[in-house]
């Protein structure tokens, strides 16, 4: 866990994200129990209401799910959903303004290609 939170978002946004993140990152893999609404309270000196919310987000996008009596633990396709959902994001964010800005530069899509693979040729260096 994070050892702070940002004051210019939502706290169970943040748990939620950094939930999700975990999860991407392999730090939690399917079947593996999450921290409980306390511990995330605890830890961050939160009502456990804050924590709830970011994590039954999640429990509804089927990122994980509640074993009664024993916690809350990672499905088989959260990586796959989160990673889904992240390049869609990705998509939206970055990609169409990108596109957006190269027409309005006259930039063609080799051109804008050939940038991209420029960064990636610079950093092999």
């Amino acid at each position: 866990m994070k050892n702070k939170l940002n004051e210019n978002k939502p706290i169970y946004l943040q748990i939620k994200e950094q939930l999700e993140d975990s999860i991407i990152n392999d730090s939690l893999k399917p079947g593996e129990r999450v921290p409980s609404t306390n511990e995330f309270a605890a830890f961050y000196q939160i009502n456990p209401a804050t924590a709830a919310k970011g994590i039954n987000e999640l429990v509804t996008e089927e990122i994980l799910y509640k074993r009664r009596g024993v916690g809350m633990f990672v499905t088989d396709k959260a990586k796959d959903l989160l990673v889904s959902k992240r390049k869609e994001s990705f998509y939206e964010n970055f990609i169409k303004p990108l596109k957006v800005e190269a027409s309005n530069l006259s930039i063609r899509p080799n051109e804008l290609v050939e940038m991209v693979m420029r960064e990636e040729q610079g950093n092999e260096d």
